[in-house]
This record gives structure tokens, C-alpha cells and sequence, in this order.
């Protein structure tokens, strides 16, 4: 795990993860970037679906693997889900209208961001996730002042 100042906790099951998704997205209230790092199974749709009830979505939430980008507005707020899996080569990103959703008021939740590395920005916030036993070692990390405004919020809730 991350040796930065963040926040670290064990899951135990998947509706534990989905509530974290929920807290992180009351936390955050702007913009932001978070890249979601995990291996295959690990969890990380499962944190961007609670990240998007947290925001009011009701509808289903499917893993983006196949079409690289599922967006969502939900309350006025755009959020894009994206799974970088099958890019071969970080310059595919470009014509995805990633550049446009980077400047946007937009949250861009980054599934397998090493797959964009050298053409992602820095994420605001680092979102690790390790399978531990049963259960899933989560740890967040803020890379940004904005990313370390979210995770001062999402800790001050807890």
C-alpha cells in the first residue's frame, strides 16, 4: 500500500464496499479524478457502484470493460465510470474525448489507470484495493489539494 498521509481500512463483503463508494461520494462535491487500482475481482465496480447510488443512481451499474466509458448524470453532476483494461496504448485515450472530460465539471472513477499511464493527469485521489482473506485492504491516498480536501471529508465523516 501507498506510503502517502491517507486512509486505510479492511472490508469484509460487498455491501461494506458499497457503502465506502457511498461515503467517498458524499465526500466529494466537485470535480475530481480517482483512479481505482486493484487486480481482476477485486472490487473496484463494486466501490464505483456505491460512489454512484451515493449520488441518487437507482439504475443498474455495469463494468465498462467492453465500452471503455459508461457516463452518468445524476442530480446535474456528470460522473464517468472508465475501464482502461483493453487500451493497448495510452494515445487511444485521446480519441475517447477523455482531454474534454478532464476539463469538464466532471468525477472521471479511473479503473486500471496504469493502462493510461504517461497520457492521465496525476489523480486527485489513489484508491488501492488488495484482497485480504475474505475481505478486501482499501487505502486512499491524495495526490492533489483537491483530492486532500475530498479525503479530509470522507475521514471527518466517518
Amino acid at each position: 500500500m501507498s506510503n502517502a498521509p491517507g486512509w486505510s481500512g479492511v472490508l469484509r463483503g460487498e455491501a461494506e464496499q458499497e457503502l465506502l463508494g457511498v461515503r467517498l461520494a458524499a465526500a466529494c462535491i466537485g470535480p475530481a479524478l480517482i483512479h481505482l487500482e486493484g487486480d481482476l475481482g477485486a472490487g473496484k465496480t463494486t466501490l464505483t457502484r456505491g460512489f454512484l447510488r451515493g449520488l441518487g443512481h437507482r439504475g443498474a451499474v455495469k463494468s465498462p470493460t467492453y465500452t471503455l466509458i459508461e457516463p452518468y448524470e445524476i442530480a446535474g453532476r456528470q460522473v464517468y465510470h472508465l475501464d482502461l483494461y483493453r487500451v493497448a496504448d495510452p494515445a487511444e485515450l485521446e480519441y475517447l474525448g477523455l482531454r474534454e472530460m478532464l476539463s469538464g465539471d466532471a468525477v472521471l472513477l479511473v479503473e486500471w489507470p496504469e493502462r493510461g499511464a504517461g497520457w492521465l493527469p496525476p489523480p486527485d485521489l489513489r484508491i488501492q484495493i488488495r484482497y485480504q482473506g475474505q475481505g478486501r485492504e482499501v487505502a486512499m491516498s491524495a495526490a492533489t489539494a483537491r483530492g486532500q480536501r475530498v479525503l479530509k471529508r470522507f475521514v471527518a465523516d466517518l
